[in-house]
This record gives C-alpha cells, sequence and structure tokens, in this order.
C-alpha cells in the first residue's frame, strides 16, 4: 500500500461548515488535451472575473501545514529539477523538468497513478489559474509538460508521481518548483465560499463537513437543467478529479473518490474522501468527462 501524499497534523476537533463556491475554470475537448502523455489544459490560463470575494493572503501568510505538502523541491532524496524558471507570457509553453533519486540519476521507473506515470499541475499564486497535464518523457528522464499560455504573474508546477524503482518504490510524491511569467500580475481575490455553482450548463451542490487533518465524507451532486446527470464519463480511471490548493502557500493536497465506475454512467452523485492538513481556505479543482469533453470546476473550502 502506498503512502500517503500527506503527512497529516493533527488539528483542532471543532468541525467547520463546509461552504464550496464553485466557478467555472474552463474544459477542453478531446483535440485540446495535448499531444503527450493525455490531456492538455483544462483551465483558462486568463485571470477571471471573481466578484464578492475576501482579501488573499500573501504566499508566506500560512506556517501550520505540514512539510510534507508538495512544497519543495527535494523528498526523501528525490529532487524535482528545471532549467526553466521563467516563461513567455502569452505562449503556449513547453516546461522541461528532470527527478532525479537518491543516487544522483534521473529516475525513468514511474508506476501508474490514476492511469498516468506523471502528473503535473501549474497553479497561480492567488489560485486564480490551474492546469493540469501529462508530460512526455525521454529516455535520459527527461519531462516536457506542455502548457497553455500562462497569465503574468508567479506559479507553482507540481510534479506528482510514484517510483516503480529504489528505495522509495511504490511512495506517492508531490515535488514543485516556481516559475515566473512576466508583466502585471495583479492578485485577484478569492472568491468567497458558496454551496452550489454551475459550469458549462452542469450545477453542482457539494455536501459534508471536514475538520482539518481529519478524514471526512465529501459528495458532489451533478444536475443539468434540474435532472440527474448518469453519463459522466470516466477519466483518469475514476468519475471526477479532485485536487486542492491551500490558499495563501499552495500546500498541495489530494481528494480520493470513493464512486465505482461502471462505463459511461457515472453520476449524479460523487464521493470523495476530504482529508485537509490545515485550517484555513482551500481552492478545489473538480474535473469531470461528459460527451467526449473534460469540464473543471474551481471550489472554495474553508476548513477550521
Amino acid at each position: 500500500m502506498r503512502t500517503s501524499r500527506l503527512t497529516f497534523l493533527a488539528a483542532t476537533a471543532a468541525t467547520c461548515t463546509l461552504l464550496l463556491g464553485l466557478t467555472a475554470c474552463g474544459s477542453g475537448s478531446p483535440a485540446a488535451e495535448g499531444a503527450a502523455h493525455g490531456h492538455g489544459p483544462a483551465a483558462s490560463p486568463t485571470t477571471p472575473n471573481m466578484s464578492s470575494a475576501s482579501p488573499m493572503p500573501s504566499m508566506d501568510g500560512m506556517h501550520d501545514v505540514p512539510a510534507d505538502n508538495g512544497l519543495s523541491a527535494d523528498r526523501d532524496g528525490y529532487r524535482l529539477t528545471s532549467p526553466d524558471t521563467r516563461l513567455t507570457p502569452g505562449a503556449a509553453a513547453a516546461y522541461r523538468f528532470t527527478v532525479t533519486a537518491p543516487d544522483g540519476r534521473p529516475l525513468t521507473a514511474y508506476a501508474l497513478d490514476q492511469t498516468r506515470r506523471m502528473h503535473v499541475y501549474a497553479v497561480r499564486s492567488d489560485l486564480t489559474g490551474f492546469q493540469h497535464v501529462h508530460p512526455a518523457m525521454a529516455g535520459d528522464g527527461t519531462w516536457t509538460a506542455r502548457l497553455a499560455p500562462l497569465a503574468s504573474g508567479t506559479w507553482r508546477v507540481f510534479a506528482s508521481f510514484v517510483p516503480d524503482a529504489g528505495p522509495g518504490k511504490g511512495t506517492d510524491f508531490v515535488l514543485s518548483r516556481t516559475v515566473t511569467v512576466p508583466g502585471d500580475a495583479g492578485a485577484v481575490p478569492l472568491p468567497a465560499p458558496a454551496a452550489s455553482t454551475t459550469v458549462d450548463g452542469y450545477t453542482m451542490a457539494v455536501k459534508g463537513q471536514v475538520m482539518a487533518g481529519t478524514t471526512h465524507p465529501l459528495t458532489v451532486t451533478v444536475t443539468r437543467n434540474g435532472r440527474s446527470v448518469t453519463d459522466l464519463q470516466p477519466y483518469l480511471g475514476t468519475y471526477a478529479h479532485l485536487t486542492a490548493f491551500h490558499s495563501g502557500d499552495l500546500a498541495f493536497a489530494h481528494l480520493h473518490p470513493t464512486t465505482a465506475v461502471h462505463g459511461d454512467h457515472g453520476g449524479p452523485e460523487l464521493t470523495f474522501h476530504a482529508e485537509l492538513p490545515a485550517a484555513g481556505d482551500w481552492r478545489l479543482f473538480l474535473q469531470f468527462r461528459t460527451g467526449g469533453t473534460l469540464h473543471t470546476a474551481a471550489l472554495t473550502l474553508r476548513a477550521g
């Protein structure tokens, strides 16, 4: 059994009310899903118009998130390196990186994790930009992630993988580095929480309560025009992929789906294990597929 992506802290025992603000982050068709291993950017790289928002904390404003949170380029002898520290604004980018093993050599043996050997996430510092892609690896262990144009600002690029050899075999790793996109990078406040929203014509209502550092069930019900949606298609081996990033420092968390997959008949309910390591606001990105189109919704979650 693989170790957890995050070493979760014991946190307050008080229950907080889960309020989720869902905002469309973008969608993609099969033609736009990337030429390497899997889909391409699922969200618009531009900054959306966000009303009724609360101020965005600074990148260094939170210190109660555990060390194993994806915010380091090094862990247990594994290291993420990249020659790319700046990307051109307004242009598609090929972000190159390598993961080296504890012996100092590039890691080339990766296990499948949700049908892929590498997941890459690019997230803007104010959580208004998000991309999730699956890069291609060259024979020397160099990965290339094809990113859609990024809005100006500071971005953090996460590499999520499982070694299939060496001392870390079978262990989930999330390593990251920052990259700068020059230009006017005014921060956009985080959207205020809400219990439901509509994205690409699909309405999602969220139910559940969470305590930071403790696992709780989270349910998303999907409807369209007032009717239950039951034609969700498998995506990465499940009916929905859900990742979370902590407001203020972009700490990473992965929320594991529990809904069984039975062909192209997913919905209307999607269930997850919600396990967030720290109190505060989290931005969740929910991805699901219908009719061959990938949809992405952004969710603001407040954990106490």
